[in-house]
């Protein structure tokens, strides 16, 4: 697995992550699918600063986040109720072994576009079908790569208050398209510091996507729009098929 980008690993970005993603209105949609699927033990595969993780657990869900950015955990585990959730740090292979069976894992965000090789996202799969009971759920949201929204992501340096009454700067500039790939570099100024971050996200089409599914077993139940972005990412609700052989590769 490739490391995390520098805006979830480095302390001085990851600190400043909800800040600048404090609207989070679209996790919402993945506490209702919670409820809907009937579930009990949920896994948040890359939960970053643990916004969903936390909020699940504050509804009495038991809850496992899992990610492989020490610096997001850290600012997971400070936030009110932190300590009810089970903190991993480590990529999805780290839940291979879990005591109990989740009935429901989660890929919020970019998440399932964070795995830009083959290997990475069918080790990833094979590992969520692993830590899931017979039956669980896995849902997740991806772009969809004809929208081309990434034409719409470069952002002149805008200022952005923070909480200690300080303002940051922060702009984003696309600098490669070479489809499946879009890579892009985000940059935030405080005063006299500069903080930069390289990301690069991989577009999957849908069939690809569901080829891959069914090979690890997962069958797709359903496709929906995501409530925050319609028409621009397919969110993907799958279940396990209760008869595969979870051990292919």
């Amino acid at each position: 697995m490739r490391e995390p980008d520098a805006t979830f690993s480095d302390p001085r970005q990851a600190v400043l992550y909800d800040v600048f993603n404090n609207d989070r209105s679209d996790l919402e949609a993945y506490v209702r699918i919670a409820y809907e699927v009937e579930a009990h033990r949920v896994v948040d595969v890359g939960c970053g600063t643990g916004s969903l993780a936390v909020r699940l657990a504050e509804l009495g869900f038991s809850v496992t986040g899992v990610d492989p950015a020490g610096a997001s955990l850290d600012v997971a585990r400070a936030k009110p109720n932190a300590e009810l959730v089970t903190w991993v740090h480590g990529d999805a292979t780290a839940l291979v072994g879990l005591e109990a069976a989740a009935d429901l894992a989660v890929m919020t965000g970019n998440v399932a576009q964070v795995f830009v090789s083959d290997e990475d996202w069918h080790t990833t799969l094979r590992a969520i079908r692993t830590c899931l009971r017979p039956g669980g759920w896995f849902v997740f949201e991806t772009r969809r790569p004809e929208v081309r929204d990434w034409e719409t992501w470069d952002a002149a340096p805008s200022p952005v208050a923070l909480p200690d009454g300080r303002t940051g700067v922060v702009s984003c500039t696309v600098t490669e398209v070479a489809l499946p790939f879009v890579t892009f570099k985000g940059s935030t100024a405080i005063g006299e510091e500069i903080m930069r971050s390289t990301s690069t996200l991989r577009f999957r089409e849908r069939n690809e996507l569901e080829r891959d599914l069914s090979r690890y077993g997962f069958n797709v139940v359903d496709v929906r729009d995501a409530p925050d972005r319609p028409g621009k990412e397919m969110v993907f609700l799958t279940q396990v098929r209760d008869s595969d052989d979870n051990s292919r590769s």
